[in-house]
């Protein structure tokens, strides 16, 4: 019950979250930001990565790219 009731106020929270987002964001940069974007239990866990000098270069460029700021 515990999780379910996590579950149902992050649901809550991240559609505040972007909303306020959406409100402040420039369109001319980027998309508009989506409630799943700020829920920790909507999508797959990703598996982590361990940041090391030779792949920051490759991780920079993932999260400009996921961000629409990438070229």
């Amino acid at each position: 019950m515990a999780e379910g009731h996590g579950r149902d106020r992050w649901t809550r929270l991240s559609v505040l979250c972007s909303l306020i987002a959406n409100c402040n964001r420039d369109p001319k940069k980027g998309r508009a930001f989506k409630p799943s974007d700020f829920n920790p239990y909507e999508g797959k866990p990703e598996e982590a990565i361990e940041i090391t000098p030779e792949n920051i270069g490759s991780l920079k460029q993932v999260f400009l790219q996921r961000h629409g700021k990438g070229t």
